[in-house]
Formats: structure tokens, sequence, C-alpha cells
């Protein structure tokens, strides 16, 4: 699996710079008439989609300035980019288990990197894109769309989500081209929907290790060298979920809104445990390379801890209870906000099962004579 993201990771990175010298060598003008003749000869729009999409974002009340704003419109905006920017270190989870994992700064090094690369990288396809396609329009492509697929209005004139990399494509007539840039920014999907499986796997193997689920869990096939029993685990549920999903049976895409913030709970969990780490396990965090950084005789990991931990905290109320009716994934305490409670509640039904599995599971090994307490009592050296 590794070989084939490697290759997914480079086929996209192609893609990628293909889209932004398309963006950076077109106009305006070229991208108004390629999306006019292939959203008529490819979805079959209408004439004049560039201005029939224009208006109907208009009406949809579609308005975002790309520079500028106040510190109070930029606080609001960072619960948005920072949703985005929680899935370059979802491999996070896995750093504990790969050789190295008690370097500090090769931690910080990898995190800071994926953060910034993917920042950068986001700042210049928004740069490209207000240079072509133009910032006013892509956002009112983007009201017309949603509009239509989360309110029920009207179909818009441009029959599709506006996906930047097929806008970038419609600069060229060459079809095979086109084809090559649209297969290509496809990989990242193709690249990443295996790295969520390897995140689940690992988690998976812990837990049977630990003897918290059943050794068949953990067993690894020795011809192939996988994981069988483990990815069942994951992949069949999933491919229940993507059919919910896909088909929104049970209204399943709502309740899946506030799914990506659970990453975030992740994160708020292990930052209270890192403030805690120096007082409740003294001698393990003192025999640990980051004991040495303090701040005014404070350890370093709990003066970041509560720094960061306080940012999560204020982004984990804006996306749960929403005040200003700006994100619309919780339960809204605005008077005319979005009350999307059975997110909320899915999601806790989840927190809920992985709880009764693991106290369950943590019951009955003890019942055997297995204090999974005693086991848990020290984290094992690398």
């Amino acid at each position: 699996m590794q070989r084939s993201q490697k290759w997914c990771f480079y086929g996209g990175v192609l893609g990628l710079l293909i889209v932004v010298v398309l963006l950076l060598t077109g106009s305006p003008e070229a991208f108004q008439a390629g999306l006019d003749s292939n959203a008529a000869a490819l979805f079959g729009a209408g004439p004049g989609v560039y201005e029939a999409t224009a208006v109907a974002g208009q009406e949809a009340g579609a308005a975002l300035s790309l520079t500028g704003g106040t510190f109070s419109l930029i606080v609001l905006t960072l619960p948005y980019i920072v949703f985005f920017n929680l899935w370059p270190n979802w491999g996070a989870t896995l750093y504990g288990e790969v050789r190295g994992a008690t370097d500090f700064k090769r931690n910080f090094a990898g995190m800071a990197s994926a953060l910034l690369v993917t920042t950068l990288l986001a700042i210049v396809v928004l740069l490209s894109i207000s240079k072509t396609i133009g910032w006013d329009f892509y956002v009112q492509a983007n009201g017309a769309w949603w509009n239509y697929a989360w309110y029920g209005a009207a179909e818009p004139p441009l029959p599709i989500w506006p996906y930047p990399a097929l806008f970038a494509a419609f600069l060229t007539e060459n079809r095979l081209l086109q084809l090559l840039v649209v297969g290509l920014m496809s990989l990242w999907w193709f690249g990443w929907s295996g790295t969520v499986f390897l995140s689940s796997t690992r988690v998976v193997f812990a837990a049977a290790f630990d003897r918290l689920l059943p050794e068949k869990v953990a067993e690894v096939d020795e011809r192939t060298g996988t994981p069988v029993v483990a990815l069942l685990l994951m992949v069949v549920p999933s491919i229940i979920v993507s059919f919910l999903f896909a088909y929104d049976v049970f209204g399943f895409q709502t309740l899946t809104l506030a799914s990506t913030l659970v990453i975030a709970v992740t994160y708020f969990g292990t930052t209270i445990a890192a403030i805690l780490l120096p007082y409740r396990k003294p001698d393990l965090y003192n025999a640990s390379p980051i004991a040495k950084y303090k701040v005014f005789g404070l350890p370093l990991i709990s003066v970041a801890g509560v720094i960061f931990g306080s940012f999560l905290g204020y982004l984990l109320f804006q996306w749960l209870f929403d005040p200003n009716n700006l994100y619309g994934i919780g339960y809204s305490i605005h008077p005319d906000g979005i009350k999307n409670g059975t997110s909320l509640a899915f999601m806790g039904i989840l927190y809920a099962t992985a709880a009764a599995i693991y106290f369950g599971f943590k019951a009955y090994r003890k019942k055997s004579g297995l204090d999974l307490d005693k086991v848990h009592e020290e984290i094992p050296v690398e």
C-alpha cells in the first residue's frame, strides 16, 4: 500500500502542478469561453452558463472577499481554516509507532512541514483561481451549487460542483490533457483513502495487542503481509457507510457533518494528557528529551498545551454551538441557527459504542486474570 500511495502522491503533485500552470498562464476571457463551451458539450449546460452561474450565486447571497477584513472576521474564519488543516496531520496518530518517535525535533518538523506546505499550496491555488477563474465567480459558483445541494434551491446553470481542477482543464481544448488533469488529481483521493484504513487498522492492532479485542484481529497473512481481519473490520463497515452517504439513506449526509471535528477532539484529549504528564508521571517525563525545555521554570509541554488547548477549546465551541450561525455542523445557539443535533448525537453514539467496547473487554479480561490497568501504567520503550 505504501508503494501505491507513493505513486499516487507523485501523480497528484504532477496534476496539481499542471493545474497551477494552466491557471497562471490562462486569462479570465479564456476561462469564460472554455467554461461556456465545455459545460455545454460535457454536461448539457445551456448557453451563457458563466453569466447565468454568476447571477445564481448572487441570488444565493454568495459574497466573500479573498483579502482584507477586520481581526474579528479573521478570528471567525479560523475554524474554517483549521477544519481544513486537521487533515494534513491525520497521520499523527501513527507517530508513536514509527522508528524515531522519541526524536522531538523530527516529530515537530514532520508535523510543522505538513501544515506549512499544505497552507502554502492552498494560498498558491487560491491566488491562481483568483487570477484566471475570478474569485467572485468561484464564490458565486459554489454558492449556486451548495444552495441547490444542501438547501433544495433550483438546479444551478452549471449542473456540477465547481471543481477547480476541472475549471483549469477547461482552459485547454485538448481532451486528452483534460482527462489527464482530472485523472492525476483524483490520485489525491486514492492515496488518502488508504491512509484512513492505515490509521484505523493500527488502532485495531493496538487494541488486540492489549487484549481489548480478540487476538485473531491482529493476525497478519504470512504470504502477503496483510492484516486481513483488521482490514475487513474497517472495509466492510466503510462500504455500508459509503452507501448510506452516497444515497443519503436516513439523512446520513447530515449525520456526518460533525465528523471531521472528532480529529480535533482527539487532539484536545492528547493536549490535556500532555499538560498533565509532568505532574502525573514525573519519572516518565523527566526521562524524555523534552524535559529540558522550560518556560519561566514551567515545563514547555504544559505551557504549549495550555495555549493550544485554549485555541482548540475556542474552535470546538464555535463548531459545536456556532453562536454566529456560520458553520452549520453543530447545534447552533444562534436564534436563527441550524440545529444539527442529530450529527452530534451520532458522534456521541459512536464514542459511547467505543467506550462500551473498551470497558466491556477490560472487565472481561480482568475476570480472566489480566488487569489492563497494570498494562497501561507505563509506556513501553521504542
